[in-house]
Order: structure tokens, then C-alpha cells, then sequence
């Protein structure tokens, strides 16, 4: 959910696959009326420090707007594996852009941050802040750039895999879920938090900034602007609480974090992500970073419900799309870009975690605050775990074509 002007609408593979898997030629199935494009194989990476492995595949479909069939789309994802030659070390990314440069400015995240942060040599002796660091940094230098972030940015949802770790940054209301076993139900777990002013810390925080807080329908005089009671993200999806400057409408973000958008920016909305760490355990199956589109209407609960009655995450991601673009059309006569990753956890048992623990680190301009106490503890697991492997410099880097959804050239879109 981007502009209050709509999502105006790239992407890059980088990966290296399993010793064992090989890639196939391209083929084509039906999702919904909508033909299916995707690789025949899944790429993988081992984790060689806890001798499990990375199953993962990912599609990008252009949502569908009537009133703009050439719309690019804007979303854009970035899978590294190897991250600084270091076989423990993987990164999954997704990238909504929005606004009338949102394509470039979801492609310039997309390729910076991730070389950010393989350039750092400090990341892994404090992952918290070098990690939201990164996210700094890339919001300066698109600022700097030749693009045009004025009125356009993109969200990011990032998953860096360290050992048996996640390290997960979010700016923006796209999302990461993690899967785990509790018996004989798979769980749904948010590792994100989605950052709008349906929460009341953003909201508040962006107040305090000078931001308006109204719906378009308030805004525009049809309801009324002191009532500042829109319910929940799933109630009020159709017309959200945006950001608005004090004398205009504009820019009407829907968001409260992003990089880029440095009209946004004067209004507190800010590039610096809200971090977190998960320790995996035997019971963690898979997990998923997604944009909005996936998200906008269906929970992180059926999301992993489907996941996990897919054995394969190629079928399992052209399902979730297809499925998201019939919600998007039952409900709207347009549908949002979609961008799922699905990472499965294989061998997760050699690990040898016996407990979950959740690090949360949210953060702000010139303030940093912990609520994980041994966070110090965490950092030196982490770089213990790591060193032995320091000095293994191989990356295997493969350009991909993402899998494509498309619609069907013989009907229109439609569920």
C-alpha cells in the first residue's frame, strides 16, 4: 500500500545453487486462469557452520491496472547467497517501490544495500547496528542519486541468514513470517512488524513530527478529521490512515518507514528499520518475505497454510499470487505487484538449537535501545560461529530470471 495516488510503476537474482541441483529449462503452468512462468529447479545454499541447507524459490507477478495496462512493476527482490564469500551468510530481499520513479528507486535499494552490507567488515561483530545502518546509509545515498525520491521510495523487507540465525530488517508495511511445528499445526510467526499508522508508537511518533493523520475520505471533507478512529488494518484496508504536510494533500503515504520519499522524510517519515534476531530450532520449517500485495488480504496464518500444503515452494508461491490476485479483484478493480520468497529449512535438526529467543532492536535517528539484554552475547555467538569459515572466500553467483505470473494472453484476469 504505497502513495495515496496509487503505486506507480526490475529485478535481480543473485544466488548459487546446491552442488546437487541443476538448472532446468523453463516451464509453464495455469494458476487461476493466469500462466504460470517458473524455473524447473529449486536453488539452494548449504549452511555449512550447522550443517542444514536453504531450500528457496521466489516469483514476481505485475499487479493488474486497467487504467495503466504498461505500469511496471515496481516491486523488485535480491537473493545473495554467500554474502561476503562466507557459505554461512545468505540474504533475501523484497522491494516495493511506489510513486512515479518507484521503479528506480526499488531497483537502487535492491542492488545497494545488499553491497553494503557485503562490503562491511563490521557486520558481523554488531549486527544490530550495522545492519540498520545499511539502511541509513542506502536512504543517503539515494537521496544523492540521479533518481528523483522527491514524491517516490520503496519499502524494504530484508532476512539475512547467519549460521542458525536470522537477522531480519524492515522499513514499510511489506512482511517476513517464519513457520514453526507446535505439535501438528504449523504456526504462523511475524518477524516483522508492519510499520502504518494503524500502530498507535508510528502514529503518535509521526505526529509528533507534523504530520497529518487522516484518511483520503477525511482529508477530503467527506468524513470528519477529528474522528481518528479507523479500526484495524484488515477492517479499513479499502481507504487506511495516510501521512499529509500540514497545508496540502500530500504526500499521503500509507506507511511510516521507507527509503527514499524525502518529501516523507520532513514529516517523520524515516529510513531507520526496526531489527530483529531469531535463534532457529528444530520446530522452524520455513519462512517468508513478501510484499504488501500478499499481504493485503490474507493473514500470515493462511499465507503459511498454503505454504506448507505445497510441498514444492515453486507451486507454493504461484498459489499465494494467484490466490492474493483473486482477493486484490474480489475486493478492488486493480490488483497490487506481488512478490513472495519462500525459504525452507532442510537438516534444520543438525543444528542443534533447543530454544527460540526473539531479539527486538528498534531504532531512531541518534538513539539506539535494545529490549534483548544479552544482545553482546549474541554478537559474539554469532562471530564465533562465523570465523571458522572467514577465510573461505568462494562465491558462486548465478543471474536468474525470477519465476513471472502473468496473466493469461487468451482471457483477462480474473479469479
Amino acid at each position: 500500500m504505497g502513495c495515496a495516488h496509487g503505486k506507480c510503476c526490475g529485478h535481480r537474482l543473485e544466488s548459487s545453487a546446491c552442488d546437487s541441483e541443476e538448472f532446468q529449462e523453463v516451464g509453464q503452468f495455469s494458476v487461476h486462469g493466469k500462466r504460470v512462468l517458473t524455473e524447473r529447479s529449486i536453488e539452494c545454499a548449504p549452511v555449512p557452520s550447522h550443517k542444514f541447507r536453504l531450500e528457496y524459490s521466489v516469483l514476481t507477478q505485475r499487479g493488474y491496472y486497467p487504467d495503466s495496462p504498461d505500469k511496471e512493476n515496481q516491486d523488485s527482490f535480491s537473493i545473495r547467497t554467500q554474502v561476503q564469500g562466507n557459505p554461512n551468510l545468505h540474504f533475501f530481499g523484497v522491494f516495493d517501490g511506489h510513486g512515479q520513479l518507484g521503479t528506480q528507486c526499488s531497483n537502487f535499494v535492491r542492488d545497494r544495500l545488499v553491497d553494503i552490507l557485503a562490503d562491511n567488515p563490521r557486520l558481523l561483530d554488531d549486527p544490530f547496528n550495522e545492519y540498520s545502518s545499511a539502511f541509513v546509509r542506502t536512504n543517503h545515498e539515494l537521496h544523492d542519486s540521479e533518481i528523483d525520491d522527491t514524491m517516490s521510495g520503496t519499502t524494504a523487507i530484508t532476512v539475512l541468514v547467519v549460521g542458525d540465525k536470522l537477522l531480519v530488517a524492515n522499513v514499510g508495511d511489506s512482511r517476513a513470517v517464519i513457520a514453526h511445528k507446535v505439535g501438528n499445526r504449523i504456526i504462523a510467526e511475524d518477524l516483522s512488524s508492519d510499520q502504518t499508522p494503524f500502530r498507535r508508537d508510528e502514529c503518535e511518533r509521526v505526529k509528533l513530527c507534523g504530520a497529518r493523520v487522516l484518511s483520503v475520505d477525511q482529508v477530503e471533507g467527506l468524513k470528519d478529521p477529528d474522528i481518528q478512529a479507523w479500526g484495524d488494518e484488515e477492517s479499513e484496508g479499502s481507504d487506511p490512515p495516510r501521512l499529509w504536510v500540514q497545508n496540502g494533500m500530500y504526500p499521503g503515504t500509507a506507511f511510516t518507514r521507507s527509503i527514499g520519499d524525502s518529501t516523507a522524510e520532513r514529516i517523520g517519515v524515516i529510513a531507520d528499520p526496526e531489527v530483529s534476531m531469531v535463534q532457529l530450532t528444530p520446530d522452524h520449517v520455513f519462512f517468508i518475505v513478501a510484499s504488501d500485495g500478499v499481504f493485503e488480504f490474507l493473514s500470515s496464518q493462511a499465507v503459511v497454510n498454503m505454504v506448507a500444503s505445497y510441498p514444492d515452494p515453486r507451486d507454493a508461491c504461484a498459489a499465494i499470487a494467484g490466490e492474493s490476485y483473486k482477493r486484490w479483484l474480489e475486493h478492488e478493480n486493480r490488483t497490487d505487484d506481488i512478490t513472495i520468497i519462500i525459504v525452507h529449512f532442510k537438516d534444520l535438526g543438525n543444528a542443534g538449537a533447543n530454544a527460540a529467543r526473539t531479539a527486538s532492536l528498534r531504532t531512531g535517528r541518534g538513539s539506539s535501545n535494545s529490549s534483548f539484554t544479552t544482545a553482546s552475547e549474541m554478537y559474539r555467538s554469532m562471530r564465533s560461529e562465523i570465523s571458522d569459515f572467514e577465510t573461505y572466500q568462494r562465491t558462486v553467483s548465478n543471474n536468474r530470471s525470477p519465476a513471472i505470473v502473468v496473466p493469461s494472453p487468451s482471457r483477462s484476469p480474473q479469479s
